[in-house]
């Protein structure tokens, strides 16, 4: 679905105060239940619920605030106010989670043994039918907006069906034999409740510390980009996001050094273009110049191929070029974030034995880190 931020925020909201009024009905439905039945489930459910009417309420006003205008204290707008929105509702399942153990312990300790009747039951399954048509109807919104928040919350609407389950067939285990499980379903309701708010909790902060792009999209984006007849090769692709519909990047591309100044403009400028009518990216493009069809060059290359090989902690090497007026050799490095050895032992490494075939130039590394394939 191709519409405007403007559009998409609407939805959003507009999505968002379905599930608030959705799960404000169950709220009212089951805590009644649960305080009449006396069934500590119940009412980790109807608390359950409660967490997920408040996350509803706190992406509406993320949503807002992320749609505010960019300006000159915050330039790159306000998109990663859902990033925080995002870590708010994380809490609040995970209080959710808390305050539904913290119940059924209470039950468990007073003794207090449920009475249902007929009109529980019913009520208790039509608030799963609630919740199934609220997380489809999430799940649906969240892909046609790609709203990460609106999937979380029709998967977590989902996993709730099974919770709410569990808790009609306990409350039928009690009422037909008199087990009394009510107070272990909440406990066990209450610790899915937390797991999923740490997983939401880490899925939250993830954007914030800065994630990898993903490897085939920057491999496809490498490869859209090297059929341009000046490229010779595209590295250090590099994308930082502030929201949704606002990323900002750089990458380096190699050319032949014999170019002039105005093909080079003239290329940065088709990329940069390229970038952000295809990918939404507003791209910084960086210039490796490349002379290594010398026959200099081509030597030492080869040899700096070679030993990269030979070290299996040594990711890629590119940015190669010599310059033999001022007898200087420069490359970066791309090392392993696993490697055991210190990346500026392993480059002094290969330093050292390029210096000792090639005692006459200086070799300078520069050490990139790895954000793409």
């Amino acid at each position: 679905m191709n519409i405007d931020v403007a559009t998409r925020n609407k939805k959003i909201v507009q999505t968002s105060a379905i599930g608030i009024l959705g799960n404000l009905i169950l709220v009212a439905m089951k805590a009644f239940i649960g305080i009449l039945t006396g069934s500590s489930s119940i009412v980790s459910d109807a608390i359950n619920n409660l967490s997920d009417a408040m996350s509803s309420t706190v992406t509406i006003v993320g949503t807002k605030l992320s749609a505010k205008k960019p300006n000159k204290k915050h330039p790159y707008g306000y998109g990663r106010i859902e990033y925080l929105t995002a870590t708010v509702v994380a809490a609040i399942i995970l209080f959710a989670g808390g305050s539904a153990i913290y119940e059924s312990i209470v039950s468990l300790v007073h003794g207090e043994k449920p009475q249902y009747d007929w009109v529980a039951f019913l009520i208790i399954g039509l608030g799963i039918a609630i919740k199934l048509s609220l997380g489809i109807y999430f799940r649906i919104r969240g892909k046609q907006l790609d709203s990460g928040a609106l999937k979380n919350s029709g998967t977590d609407a989902l996993f709730d069906v099974l919770l709410s389950t569990s808790t009609l067939i306990t409350a039928l285990v009690s009422h037909l034999w008199g087990v009394y499980l009510e107070g272990y379903a909440g406990i066990l309701i209450g610790l899915f409740i937390i797991r999923s708010g740490i997983l939401a909790m880490k899925e939250a902060l993830s954007p914030i510390l800065g994630e990898r792009v993903d490897d085939k999209w920057a491999r496809e984006v490498k490869a859209e980009i090297c059929a341009h007849p000046l490229v010779k090769g595209a590295y250090d692709l590099i994308v930082h996001s502030y929201g949704e519909e606002e990323k900002i990047g750089s990458i380096h591309v190699e050319v032949a050094d014999d170019i002039s100044a105005k093909e080079i403009f003239a290329l940065e400028r088709e990329i940069q273009t390229f970038m952000y009518q295809k990918h939404g990216i507003i791209m910084t493009v960086g210039i490796y110049a490349s002379n290594d069809t010398d026959p200099l060059a081509k030597e030492i290359k080869t040899k700096l191929i070679s030993l990269v090989k030979e070290n299996p902690d040594i990711l890629q090497c590119h940015g190669f070029y010599i310059d033999e007026e001022r007898e200087v050799v420069t490359f970066d490095l791309i090392i392993s974030f696993e490697a055991k050895t210190p990346q500026e032992e392993i480059a002094k490494g290969i330093v050292d034995r390029l210096e000792a075939d090639y005692p006459k130039l200086r070799f300078l590394v520069n050490l990139d880190q790895d954000f793409a394939a």
